[in-house]
């Protein structure tokens, strides 16, 4: 073979190497689709709430950090209920799905605690919206057929036909005083055939407890505005005669859409996410600073309201500590300048360097208080260094009150001439 038929094959394979190299790396940053068995498993603890709560869990579950700043309001106040929960939701800026949640306090709670579970279901509602619907509808027939999804005093079970196909609705039987259903997602729905994805759940279910119940039942008033559009494009609305009465708003549409801002910097999974949602979002960033690790272990601090606070004490130690080094400096240099007033009108030239080395200790002082304030946030060994810093300029000070010391006496003795 000839050097130039060498060169030409040479080129030829690495160019051929090359290419599709290139589309899997582009390929290997983006998840693939969430899975049939993997969403089924996500959405098995709500599949069998009112169609209602259903719609404005997946609407929340979109907004994670807002869900635990809800839960956390909730715990903390457990006897705000009916009108005044209303009145106490208009002063706060979460999403109002998030909002409405506050009514069921069992269910916020359990979005918090299992974090991983709920961004996972917003995650999948965002980007495989009509899947979501249909697994939902899914579970609702398996559990239908294995005799645990009936009507009762507590609820209505209906079955109706939506966009061609049959779908089972679930509703409140008094559409004012709501019952949570609990169960045991592991045999409500029948044999689960996923043994690879086991459905999630939001409570350990203890042993001998009945396969389905209900907590007890919820005064929620105009909370309960969702709906979901089972038949059509898969997806989930707004009923906004009773969204205007708990919102104390006045809209007319009621398509839902996602709002971006309630987002909190936390990432969008995929990248048609991210590029309908999060366009104005440092993709990647806010999410690793705020929501790392947190997801996993569900009720961590995501706030970051602990860290914050220990670096504001840190630069508060190390702006006090350089505070008090400079004004020791600040001492010392007022000392040495008056020495050095006396010292001139007696001819002192000794004492104008002393002076000298005073000035460069003043000049330490304020090396030190630039090197306060942030110095040493977040880091033991950094607050030690400041606070030897401080140590050193006062040592400074003292060594050139030392180096005056004939000035010293000068100055004792003009004062009194002064006074004279």
């Amino acid at each position: 073979m000839s050097r130039i038929s060498r060169l030409t094959l040479f080129w030829m394979i690495a160019v051929i190497a090359c290419l599709p190299l290139q589309g899997w790396t582009q390929d290997a940053t983006q998840p693939a689709p969430f899975k049939k068995e993997e969403i089924e498993q996500l959405v098995a603890p709500i599949a069998l709430y009112p169609d209602a709560l259903v719609a404005q869990i997946l609407m929340a579950s979109t907004y994670p950090l807002e869900v635990v700043e809800a839960a956390r309001w909730s715990k903390a106040n457990p006897n705000v209920k009916d009108k005044a929960l209303e009145d106490a939701m208009q002063k706060q800026k979460w999403d109002p799905s998030v909002k409405s949640l506050t009514a069921f306090p069992q269910v916020l709670q359990g979005m918090n605690e299992k974090l991983d579970l709920t961004q996972k279901m917003g995650d999948a509602f965002l980007g495989q919206q009509k899947e979501v619907m249909t697994a939902i509808q899914v579970l609702r027939s398996k559990a239908d057929q294995a005799g645990n999804l009936k009507s009762s005093k507590e609820q209505t079970v209906t079955k109706a036909q939506e966009g061609g196909q049959s779908v089972i609705k679930i509703e409140p039987a008094d559409p004012q005083v709501v019952y949570v259903p609990t169960y045991n997602t592991a045999a409500v729905y029948g044999p689960w055939p996923y043994p690879a994805y086991p459905p999630y759940y939001y409570y350990p279910y203890p042993p001998g407890a009945a396969l389905f119940s209900f907590t007890v039942g919820l005064a929620v008033g105009s909370a309960l505005w969702g709906g979901c559009n089972w038949g059509g494009g898969g997806g989930v609305y707004i009923n906004h005669n009773t969204y205007n009465n708990f919102n104390k708003t006045n809209i007319s549409n009621g398509n839902w859409q996602h709002n971006a801002e309630h987002r909190k910097g936390v990432e969008y999974r995929d990248k048609g996410s991210q590029d309908k949602f999060g366009k104005g979002q440092r993709a990647g960033v806010d999410s690793r600073e705020q929501f790392r690790g947190r997801a996993e272990q569900g009720r961590q601090d995501i706030s970051r309201g602990a860290a914050d606070s220990v670096k504001r004490d840190a630069g508060v130690s190390d702006r006090a500590g350089d505070r008090a080094g400079g004004a020791g400096d600040r001492a010392g240099g007022a000392g040495d300048r008056s020495a050095g007033v006396s010292d001139r009108s007696a001819g002192g030239v000794g004492d104008r360097s002393a002076g000298g080395g005073d000035r460069a200790g003043g000049a330490a002082g304020a090396s030190s208080r630039q090197a306060g304030g942030f110095d040493g946030i977040g880091s033991g060994g950094s607050t030690r260094d400041a606070s030897s810093r401080g140590a050193s300029s006062r040592a400074s000070a003292s060594a050139g009150a030392s180096r005056a010391g004939g000035g010293g006496a000068a100055r004792a003795g003009g004062g009194g001439g002064r006074r004279r």
